[in-house]
């Protein structure tokens, strides 16, 4: 069974290409809204890389790692952050808080590809 990685981003237009970047190379994908939303998915079935925006309504990017983070099962999967920000203070709140890596939007599929083949496990 190939990868199954979760997609988080209020963004209708990014959460489709990434999941059709990603189901084109095989991984299982599951997609959130939002953080509030993407909670459904985190209900014991197996994650191996959550992808989330940092910018989102109800729950944001860092709350949302901030949840994950506590949550046993979940604590240690990878998680990359894909967003406009490139600041260096929100790279480092986000690496606080607990995420793996970064990519900037806009992102080439290629691109995207190789960072999640390196941290899935």
């Amino acid at each position: 069974m190939g990868k199954t990685i979760l997609i988080v981003d209020d963004s209708a237009s990014i959460r489709a290409v990434v999941c059709f970047t990603l189901e084109s190379a095989g991984y299982e994908v599951f997609a959130g809204v939002d953080g509030q939303d993407a909670l459904q998915y985190l209900d014991g079935r197996k994650i191996d890389l959550m992808v989330t925006d940092l910018h989102m309504p109800n729950m944001d990017g860092l709350e949302l790692i901030k949840v994950v983070r506590q949550m046993d099962m979940y604590k240690f999967i990878p998680i990359l952050f894909l967003t406009t920000e490139s600041q260096e203070s929100k790279k480092l709140e986000a690496k606080q808080a607990g995420a793996t890596g970064w990519i900037v939007k806009p992102f080439v599929p290629e691109k995207l590809l190789a960072v999640v083949e390196k941290v899935a496990r």
